[in-house]
């Protein structure tokens, strides 16, 4: 079974239908005890990154994370969850994230060109970079859908996936038990589907 950490940011109903579609069971909640009954667990966030983390650490919930990255139970950041799991963000400020992964997040604006649109909002290739349990089902050049204005910056040794967006967006990264994508699967037609399938089987 999926955890989907619920900590008020994020549409879970979507990502929970998602993984209902491909036969997975979940649960969404923002209790530790039935939390960890799950053998996997799914981070999600939509806004801003200070935010999140302080709604994160209100519920209780950066405690839970260590424990499980602890035991290396696969955990999966989606979008704004998955930036969390760098050691930085410099989104109106700077403020420390989980550190999971080396890197930090910064303004997509610094290096794309000014007529590129903000946020960035749509569909986009995926190039990999190199093999990973989580792209098992996905081959080079499918298409995601992304919504965002901050991305990961300094993260090679995670490095996955990146889609083409006037630089290189990091798409997918991974560590050991940790997993992100920056876009979101559960809008990404077969493709997002195929990724929370393999979630499933890491």
């Amino acid at each position: 079974m999926i955890g989907i950490i619920d900590y008020g940011v994020g549409n879970l109903f979507s990502l929970k239908s998602s993984l209902e579609y491909v036969g997975l069971k979940s649960i969404v909640s923002n209790n530790k005890d039935e939390l960890i009954k799950a053998d996997r667990i799914i981070l999600p966030g939509v806004g801003a990154f200070r935010d999140a983390f302080d709604k994160l650490n209100k519920a209780n919930m950066i405690k839970f994370l260590n424990e499980i990255k602890d035991e290396n139970m696969p955990l999966m950041g989606i979008c704004l969850g998955m930036q969390l799991l760098f050691e930085r963000s410099y989104e109106y400020g700077t403020h420390g994230g989980l550190g999971y992964l080396k890197g930090e997040v910064i303004d997509m604006k610094k290096d794309i060109d000014s007529d590129l649109k903000i946020p960035h909002m749509g569909w986009n290739k995926l190039s990999l970079v190199k093999s990973n349990p989580l792209l098992k089902y996905t081959s080079d050049g499918e298409f995601v859908y992304f919504v965002h204005s901050y991305m990961a910056d300094n993260c090679e040794d995670s490095l996955v996936a990146y889609s083409e967006y006037g630089c290189k967006v990091p798409a997918v990264v991974s560590n050991n038990s940790i997993y992100g994508c920056q876009f979101h699967p559960e809008k990404s037609g077969e493709t997002g589907l195929n990724i929370l399938k393999a979630f499933n089987e890491v």
